[in-house]
């Protein structure tokens, strides 16, 4: 016989399990928008069932259900879409930098534009055909001044741009290494936690869902790979390992994280994205400004000395070192010779000093006196101060009314030569000092277009990979979504569901406290 009571136990289990289901359905719902949540689902299994009791074997057919009962509460979570996401996640890092610090650079180098570093130079050419018109002129010298430092602030300014660039992206690396040493820690907390937990037999969802959003996070700062033991997850970046169940085997500072990247453990992620970006980069284009100061400055470039033109003392061409009388060193032909860029042409000509010829020295220098580029250049001080000491003539005389060297009035041979400079080609490879350059000879504003197209092609290439690449995270984000993310319709119907199986529940067991009563209170009372 069966037992008298068992359909109120039943009727209770249905409840217990319904009202779980249901808290759970709420829970999901609240967490609809909750970013990393994966949706949680009560496992209802029948209860264990019971057979009649008998000394061999239950003379009743069949066995007695005992109801239903849940045995865990899971999260639906796909490892295999993890695993995608933080493959994806870390290469959209590394190129979201990359684009960004390469925008960054086009908004330095600003063009094409009327404003900027090439429109200068343009405006330091203009200036010297306009004293070639009136060499004598003391407001056009002071034209040639100005447009010259115009052109050194110009390059002194991208310069250090170019250096607060690289000064930016060495402190976003150190921020990025306390928030690597953060997230590990918080991963192994969690994994002490998760085991905790889960060792008492409970499922310990919600703090799994935390861990997997420290992981995706960590995902798009440094490459990692994940695997999950008894003790929790183990990270590892490349052959480095993070974390190792409740451990923290590795703690970064910057210079661990470069030397990571430089031995192949680093290799994508956000981190990588700045260090190469820093060095690669930002570098790069320092020496393409670099490279075109000092072959501006320099750098051989090869022009034409007019007939008449009187060489200064000591000065060696070819193979010749001019010296003698004004007379000796006049030359009776053009000469096409090699000179060291600007200031080599400018240290051929002669300035004023009092009426006096003068040679003209060194237009552009270095301001620590070292070596010449685009942070340091700067105009000779004693061409700032006064500019009778440009150099625009080629030609001397000797006055015979007090027996001085002087300038023949008018001669503008070297400043039409200077104005000229615009036109001819530089050697660019052999001024570089770190690595190749955007074009290894050709004029100045060849050699500056050279490098905005890079420029411009690289920004283009970085975006293109870049906007691919958020479309492929966000195409594994939304099948991870499909399989995790909560369906308010989805939950809606489910606890309609569950609800309507709570109130059958809740009948049956009326019903069965009506027959108990029937039982107790309305049977047997024949004889009272």
């Amino acid at each position: 016989m069966r037992s008298t009571f068992g359909g109120i136990e039943i009727s209770k289990r249905s409840l217990f399990s319904h009202q779980a289901a249901l808290t759970t359905t709420g829970h999901n719902v609240a967490n609809a928008n909750t970013r990393g949540y994966s949706r949680q689902v009560v496992n209802l299994v029948a209860a264990k069932p019971m057979e009649a009791v008998g000394f061999m074997r239950s003379a009743i057919p069949g066995q007695s259900g005992q109801g239903v009962e849940f045995t865990s509460i899971t999260r639906i979570r796909e490892k295999f879409l993890d695993g995608q996401y933080y493959n994806e996640n870390k290469s959209l890092g590394e190129w979201s930098v990359r684009n960004d610090t390469l925008e960054k650079l086009e908004a330095i180098i600003n063009e094409p534009t009327d404003t900027g570093v090439r429109q200068v130079i343009e405006n330091f050419w203009n200036a010297w055909q306009e004293l070639s018109k009136n060499p004598d002129n003391l407001t056009a010298r002071s034209v040639v001044k100005e447009s010259a430092i115009a052109l050194t602030d110009a390059f002194n300014h991208t310069a250090k741009q170019l250096n607060d660039l690289s000064a930016d992206l060495t402190d976003n690396i150190n921020v990025k290494v306390t928030e690597i040493n953060t997230t590990v820690q918080q991963i192994a907390r969690l994994n002490e936690e998760i085991f905790r937990v889960e060792g008492l037999g409970n499922d310990a969802n919600d703090l799994r869902d935390q861990r997997d959003v420290l992981l995706d996070d960590l995902s798009k700062v440094i490459n990692v790979n994940v695997t999950e033991t008894d003790s929790g997850y183990n990270v590892r970046m490349g052959g480095i390992e993070l974390v190792n169940g409740r451990e923290v085997l590795t703690q970064f500072d910057a210079q661990a994280l470069e030397d990571a990247g430089a031995n192949g453990d680093l290799s994508s992620g956000e981190v990588y994205g700045m260090i190469l970006s820093r060095d690669s980069f930002v570098a790069s284009y320092r020496n393409e400004l670099d490279t075109m100061i000092r072959s501006f400055v320099s750098g051989d470039t090869e022009v034409t000395l007019p007939k008449g033109a009187v060489i200064p003392a000591g000065t060696t061409i070819g193979d010749k070192t001019y010296n003698g009388s004004i007379l000796d060193r006049t030359l009776e032909e053009p000469l096409k010779t090699t000179i060291k860029g600007f200031n080599g042409l400018h240290s051929l000509g002669y300035a004023l000093s009092n009426g006096e010829a003068k040679q003209g020295g060194v237009f552009f220098e270095a301001l620590d006196g070292g070596d010449i580029t685009a942070a340091n250049i700067r105009v000779n001080p004693d061409i700032v101060n006064n500019v009778e000491n440009i150099a625009s003539a080629m030609r001397t005389y000797l006055d015979p009314a007090d027996n001085k060297v002087k300038v023949v009035k008018g001669n503008n041979d070297l400043a039409l030569l200077a104005a000229g400079l615009r036109s001819n080609k530089f050697d660019f490879s052999s001024n570089s000092l770190e690595g190749t350059v955007a074009l290894n000879s050709g004029t100045l504003d060849e050699f500056f277009r050279a490098v905005v197209g890079k420029l411009g092609v690289q920004t283009q290439e970085a975006t293109r990979q870049a906007t691919n690449q958020k479309v492929l995270v966000e195409q594994v984000e939304s099948r991870r979504q499909s399989v995790s993310g909560v369906s308010m319709d989805e939950e809606m119907a489910n606890m309609i569901k569950f609800q309507h199986a709570y109130n059958a529940a809740a009948r049956a067991l009326t019903v069965q406290d009506e027959i108990l009563d029937k039982v107790i209170n309305g049977m047997g009372v024949v004889g009272r």
